[in-house]
């Protein structure tokens, strides 16, 4: 007779994977969490949410992508959670949203109990630099599929913010500053023109690189910032003086900042304001590409933008430097007359952005 686990499927692998990530999920929640783990659904306890006027619940869904490869090669997968949670977490808090939870799904080509419970840890160790519950999650093996060695991972994660204080477009005027929030590295986005460098090049992902004083591997595996609770912070203490944020990802730093600018207004974006990482200098100049050129692919060196009010984006920028985020400002809002843009943004009708001058 033909079992489950002859068609590729060990049940018990996933249950010995359950037991040795339940420490890291426990590890991994708020006080709201409700309920005993392994239940069917996770569990949160919304009587907060009384507090609100009128609360807004904002959701997001995100991956890591195919930075997966870099961890499957180097065979180091406690970190890739941490990129998994922060794509989602920082999707939400630019709505001006405080993250509650998230779920996690893994698929994979077999159970490997050791691997996934190294990848839940990461998640779970984000899910703690969030403040945010890891309330559940799957775990789903692909026999056929899937290579028994690859796996791929996605989140979701509910947010709550207050209606009059959701951040947005809408709020941004013409004289608001943009400031530039730097990045930990690449982030999670752009891998796949990565690999083929990579590839392309030759490079051994083993071998130490002196610019970032480990090895090219470990520099890739950089986990992605998570900028959540210090965002929050500076929202609370400068109240009324952030009118947007955008979270740099997929689509590079000018149609990512045009999201959350109104039709009708222009930013220039200084290069010369910041330098990017060694990374994409490393990287560039292996594949004999402009810095320039990558632009529309890579976050070179800015993870999140705020566009303030003008009076208030020096003293914004003394908050996020004493909450150990590096920033700095990026330009200044105008009336568009006919510049030049770089954006193409998702979503339909944006403001226009350019970027000008020349990296340090």
């Amino acid at each position: 007779m033909t079992s489950y686990q002859d068609a590729g499927v060990n049940t018990q692998a996933g249950e010995l994977a359950v037991s040795l990530m339940k420490k890291a999920i426990n590890s991994a929640q708020r006080s709201e969490s409700y309920g005993e783990f392994g239940g069917f659904a996770g569990l949160f306890d919304a009587s907060k949410l009384k507090n609100y006027q009128k609360p807004l619940l904002a959701t997001a869904t995100d991956g890591v992508g195919t930075k997966i490869e870099i961890a499957r090669k180097l065979d180091i997968h406690n970190t890739i959670g941490i990129d998994l949670v922060a794509m989602v977490v920082d999707d939400l808090v630019v709505t001006g949203a405080e993250p509650l939870f998230i779920t996690d799904y893994i698929a994979c080509g077999k159970v490997e109990p050791k691997k996934i419970a190294e990848i839940v840890s990461g998640i779970a160790a984000g899910a703690q630099l969030a403040n945010v519950s890891l309330l559940g999650g799957e775990t789903a093996e692909h026999p056929g599929l899937m290579q028994p060695d690859e796996y791929d991972l996605a989140c979701a994660g509910t947010a709550v913010v207050e209606e009059a204080h959701l951040l947005g477009k809408h709020k941004v005027a013409n004289g608001d500053v943009v400031i530039g929030i730097r990045s930990s590295g690449l982030h999670s986005n752009g891998y796949s023109l990565v690999r083929k460098i990579v590839s392309d090049q030759k490079l051994d992902l083993n071998q130490k690189v002196d610019e970032f004083g480990r090895s090219l591997g470990l520099e890739l595996l950089e986990p992605t910032r998570i900028y959540t609770q210090e965002i929050l912070r500076t929202i609370k203490s400068h109240f009324g003086n952030i009118h947007a944020i955008s979270h740099i990802t997929g689509g590079g730093i000018a149609a990512n900042i045009a999201r959350v600018i109104p039709s009708g207004l222009h930013l220039d974006i200084d290069r010369n304001s910041w330098q990017p990482h060694q990374i994409f200098r490393y990287l560039a100049n292996a594949a004999k590409i402009d810095l320039k050129a990558l632009e529309d692919t890579w976050n070179l060196g800015i993870g999140m933008t705020l566009i303030v009010k003008a009076d208030s984006a020096d003293s914004i920028i003394k908050t996020l430097k004493g909450l150990n985020l590096e920033s700095w400002e990026l330009g200044e809002l105008v009336t568009h007359t006919n510049q030049t843009s770089d954006a193409v943004a998702k979503g339909g009708a944006a403001g226009s952005v350019a970027l000008v001058s020349s990296y340090r």
